[in-house]
């Protein structure tokens, strides 16, 4: 009789083995190690300065004498009594309205005109980036204010063209245009990712669309539009913050005034007066953290709806 061979099941993958605790231990030090200053950056840079503001924002501070607590009087005072406030809030409202849609529309016009291939558009995209490095410095805001003021470059060339305005800077339904336009200006970050986003759209996509008959309108609304909502919402979260903590052009064109008749106020503008003019750094804490509240109410709400009209590949819509 003959033995019959027994066959020996398949052996399993044993998992691999678990790193014992104080080897895990040790890795998350050395990671922690490497950490540390960005750590220790963020609470002495960030945490502890929005710690103490909070502080201060039910505090009546002036910068020289010790912090005397008031409670909410400061947020009272803010929305009951505090005209300029509101005006504020309005003429950063608008300043966001205005700047942000045009902004990212410019962006996306000189993205699409510099993601065909042509001689020099290297060059090209240098150049229209170059702004948004030099947008928020003080020279920038000085020539645009020497640019749009009485008798400046854009005033002299609209008297050349018929049209007398009596400079932009000095008129108070034109002051809160120079704003909105030197933000325009400084669209080259949001162009450089728009600009990474048309370069990921299949190429397919338009091709199907072309043998469809969709003509080139059609293909914008119907194919590029969509394949770069991601990247819309992206700049539309980032223009916006940005937007309401513009400081350096409104400073610097209305001379620190927010004039003429508080037409360039913005927020930021008005919170730095109350703080460094006033010497009121409580109330301006108590500003800042309603400005913060704000935003952040903003963002969620656009995040929010995003789902309606941003496409990520692959979804079913």
């Amino acid at each position: 009789m003959t033995q019959s061979v027994l066959t020996r099941p398949p052996a399993r993958d044993d998992p691999p083995p678990t790193p014992s605790r104080g080897r895990r231990r040790r890795g998350q030090g050395v990671a922690y190690l490497f950490l540390s200053p960005w750590i220790v950056g963020a609470v002495l840079l960030t945490i502890g300065p929005m710690a103490a503001s909070l502080y201060l924002s039910f505090t009546d501070y002036d910068l020289f004498d010790a912090p005397d607590w008031v409670g909410v009087d400061n947020y009272v005072t803010m929305f009951t009594g505090d005209e300029r406030f509101w005006h504020a809030a309005w003429t950063t409202t608008k300043y966001v309205l205005f700047s942000v849609p045009l902004k990212l529309a410019l962006a996306l016009a000189v993205a699409l005109l510099l993601n065909r291939p042509r001689r020099g558009v290297g060059l090209y995209r240098s150049a229209f980036y170059a702004p948004s490095l030099l947008g928020a410095s003080v020279s920038v805001a000085l020539a645009w204010r020497a640019l749009f003021s009485t008798d400046g470059t854009v005033d002299s060339a609209l008297a050349w063209l018929g049209i007398d305005t009596g400079g932009w800077v000095d008129q108070p339904q034109y002051a809160l245009l120079t704003l909105v336009a030197l933000a325009a200006w400084q669209f080259g970050a949001p162009m450089v990712i728009f600009l990474a986003g048309l370069k990921q759209v299949p190429r397919e996509l338009y091709e199907a669309a072309a043998i469809d008959g969709a003509g080139p309108a059609r293909r914008f609304f119907s194919v590029t539009l969509p394949m770069l909502s991601p990247v819309i919402l992206f700049n539309l979260v980032l223009e916006t913050i940005n937007a309401f903590q513009a400081f350096t052009g409104a400073f610097v064109v209305s001379s620190g005034r927010g004039g003429p008749s508080d037409s360039t106020l913005l927020y930021p503008l008005y919170l730095y007066q109350r703080g460094f003019t006033d010497f009121r750094m409580g109330y301006a804490s108590a500003m800042a953290w309603v400005l913060l509240v704000v935003v952040a109410l903003l963002t969620a709400l656009v995040f929010r709806s995003s789902k309606r009209w941003v496409f990520y590949a692959g979804e079913d819509r």
